[in-house]
């Protein structure tokens, strides 16, 4: 029996080796692959990760295309100034100032706000037309009641992925993810009695 079971490890063992060559370049590939995502997240997503109080912490995650399609339907027949709270780099901002909007992009992560400042600037885009300005609104008074106190009832206020609770949104775009939702200041600072329907434009 002790015969069997050495006959049975040494068989495991030399089968083991056999591969073992493969072993070492797949383990420093997954390893190099592991370090190359947190050095990403520890550059892009920390430095404002950090700034924001636990109860409110929400990973950076980039505006998809889907996403940005969304929001860019919901802005259709408006003009004049967009505010881009927790721009990121800035894509959103880029995309609505090529349909004619003066908009500032406000990013709590000052490496996120210098990447969006730089490919403005290779785009050629004037700060006129979209810049970038590193705030922490995470100091500032609930954003919903601040809106509600500084927008004109002609203002639109739109939202991705984290709707307004509080809000009965105008209009909605998309879905999971990539939703986006509208609330026209009118409807929020004066409430009837019946909420707005919500209609996909």
């Amino acid at each position: 029996m002790e015969d069997s079971v050495e006959v049975i490890l040494q068989d495991n063992r030399s089968r083991f080796s056999h591969h073992s060559p493969d072993k070492p370049i797949l383990t420093a590939a997954s390893g190099a692959l592991l370090m190359s995502f947190y050095g990403l997240w520890s550059i892009f997503a920390l430095p404002g990760f950090r700034k924001v109080p636990i109860n409110l912490k929400v990973p950076y995650l980039p505006s998809s295309g889907a996403q940005t399609q969304n929001v860019m339907r919901l802005l259709q027949g408006r003009t004049g100034s967009l505010a881009d709270l927790g721009s990121g780099d800035g894509r959103l901002v880029f995309a609505a100032s090529s349909l004619g909007f003066q908009c500032t992009g406000f990013e709590i992560n000052s490496i996120l706000t210098g990447y969006a400042r730089i490919k403005a600037r290779w785009m050629g885009i004037p700060t006129t037309t979209a810049r970038f300005v590193n705030e922490d609104f995470w100091k500032m008074e609930v954003l919903g009641r601040k809106l509600e106190e500084e927008l004109g009832d002609d203002a639109r206020v739109i939202a991705c992925r984290f709707p307004f609770p509080d809000w009965a949104a105008t209009a909605s775009e998309g879905q999971g993810l990539d939703q986006s939702w509208a609330y026209d200041m009118a409807h929020v600072c004066q409430p009837s009695t019946e909420a707005p329907q919500i209609s996909n434009l």
